[in-house]
């Protein structure tokens, strides 16, 4: 076929970046454009955003492109969001939401998962076996956290009556997105699976009554359920005004972040493992069967590629942990903005890069909004342990680059409990960008680490292969290996392994030598 135009947006949880994408010998981006949006946080551990932000962030970036080079529009055939999942939005029967979604990181549900999974006599891990077992039978998976979507659900239902009660339909952010650009309501698989309402089973893929029932969840609430590739609509008028697109362009599925990354990412073959480092971060492995590991929070969630999962385990700050860093320590002392804005990604890369591997012995825990894997504890919180007369900033700076990794290479550990260790991994996102980061990862994890040429486009490209299979450029995910291009691969140094091996002991002991005291911290705290 003759090279395809898709528009994709990849909208996550700072700001939406939106590419032109030609689907040709390569992945080519033509062109993008970056627009960002405010999160907003309360007292109570809510963080929220407007969805009718993420709806402006994409209307606009995709107008700037168009408007730059208005022949391109008519070719542009096909449009797909990669966004951040597991978020909460209540839509009426207008599509208009109800109020804020609530995000992936929103912590307020803890009641609501006290009383709808840990009731009960017998328990499994702290939770009723009843409900654990059969949710796991049924989806392969477990809600096991306040931030997940179900328990959303309820906290509307009961801090929100009124407003619970002129629901609709319950929606990711992805879906609401396109929603939006095509008036047409659906969920993705992807989306689907992480509510664990879902029934998962081969051959089954329906919402399941009986889950629905034992977690009060209305099925009118649900949306019907697409693949990723399937074609949900077309642009309305009203969006093709907004966005200077066709009326007409089709709008596929799409998928979550942790669906369309990993595709974005090349893992398109079975055991690939990658790395992701934005705001959050995580370790994927593509598999080909379900699985779960109760013990270390981790699990697989349906993927893009048809018969394929993603095994995941996360962690909620990740390249925010080095924003926290530069905004919240090294810029926030008083003096001249000048010097402020002195403190760049780049200028911490230098700092890290001259500072020696350890740190000086400082240890960073990179638990700024809690733990989701090996170990779920909404209550972890961020630390420096080792610090002493002699550390300085730049120690600091590497103490946080390392401690990212280190968690990333606990959570490595344990997606290795159930897949083959790979010698290899994929690293994108923004912290990809980093040399230093990326040989830090390499030293701690003891593997080649192989970033993407343009590592922050990973979603973007997830996002390009969907439309690009979903329109017939490609006949399937697998043609895709290849066509991405890639960075240089970085191997680990191996006369630093035996030190990083003993400070990842270490830090494999902090979450629970602090576990009571964090916790006593909260109590206080609320």
């Amino acid at each position: 076929m003759q090279p395809v135009l898709v528009i994709t947006c990849d909208v996550g949880t700072t700001g939406t970046k939106t590419c032109l994408v030609r689907i040709g010998p390569t992945l080519e981006i033509v062109a993008s454009r970056y627009a960002t949006y405010p999160l907003l946080t309360t007292h109570d551990g809510g963080v929220e955003q407007v969805p009718d932000d993420w709806w402006s962030a994409v209307t606009t970036s995709i107008r700037s492109i168009m408007d730059e080079d208005p022949g391109l529009a008519p070719q542009v055939r096909g449009l797909a969001f990669c966004c951040q999942m597991q978020g909460s939005i209540h839509i009426d029967r207008d599509g208009r939401p109800l109020r804020n979604a609530m995000i992936y990181m929103d912590g307020r549900s803890t009641e609501q998962l006290r009383k709808g999974l840990c009731d009960g006599l017998v328990k499994f891990q702290g939770f009723n076996a009843i409900k654990a077992l059969r949710t796991l039978m049924v989806t392969g998976g477990l809600s096991t956290s306040p931030k997940d979507p179900v328990w959303k659900y309820h906290w509307v239902r009961d801090h929100q009556p009124d407003l619970f009660a002129r629901t609709y339909k319950w929606l990711d952010v992805k879906d609401y997105l396109v929603l939006r650009a095509t008036g047409k309501v659906a969920m993705t698989l992807d989306s689907a699976h992480a509510t664990f309402l879902f029934d998962t089973r081969p051959g089954r893929l329906v919402w399941h009554e009986g889950l629905c029932k034992t977690y009060r969840v209305d099925m009118a609430h649900l949306p019907p359920v697409v693949r990723s590739t399937d074609i949900v609509g077309e642009l309305t008028a009203e969006a093709a005004a907004a966005t200077g697109l066709p009326q007409g362009v089709k709008v596929f599925g799409g998928g979550g972040d942790a669906s369309l990354i990993p595709v974005g990412a090349g893992c398109v073959k079975k055991n690939d493992i990658h790395v992701y480092y934005g705001t959050s971060g995580w370790v994927i492995a593509s598999v080909e069967k379900r699985m779960v590991d109760p013990g270390r929070f981790v699990a697989s969630i349906l993927g893009a590629i048809p018969g394929r999962y993603n095994y995941i385990a996360e962690m909620e700050t990740a390249g925010y942990c080095l924003q926290w860093m530069r905004d919240k320590v090294l810029r926030s002392v008083p003096g001249t903005q000048a010097a402020a804005d002195a403190v760049t990604y780049a200028v911490m890369d230098e700092a890290a890069e001259k500072t020696a591997p350890g740190a000086g012995g400082v240890l960073y825990a990179p638990w700024l909004h809690g733990i989701r894997a090996p170990s779920e504890d909404p209550a972890a919180r961020g630390m420096f342990v080792g610090v002493g007369l002699e550390t300085d900033a730049p120690q600091l700076v590497r103490a946080v680059m390392e401690g990212v990794a280190f968690h990333t290479r606990w959570m490595l550990e344990a997606v290795e409990h159930r897949v083959p260790r790979q010698n290899t991994i994929r690293f994108v996102g923004g912290g990809a960008r980093s040399k230093v980061w990326a040989q830090i990862l390499a030293d701690i994890t003891g593997r080649a680490v192989r970033p993407l040429a343009r590592p922050v486009d990973a979603g973007a490209l997830g996002a390009a292969i969907v439309c690009g299979v979903g329109l017939g450029a490609l006949a399937r995910f697998e043609d895709a290996d290849g066509l991405i291009p890639e960075g240089q691969s970085v191997q680990p140094r191996p006369e630093f392994g035996e030190m990083y091996d003993r400070q990842f002991e270490a830090f494999a002991t902090l979450h629970k030598a602090t576990r009571r005291i964090n916790r006593r911290l909260m109590q206080e705290d609320v």
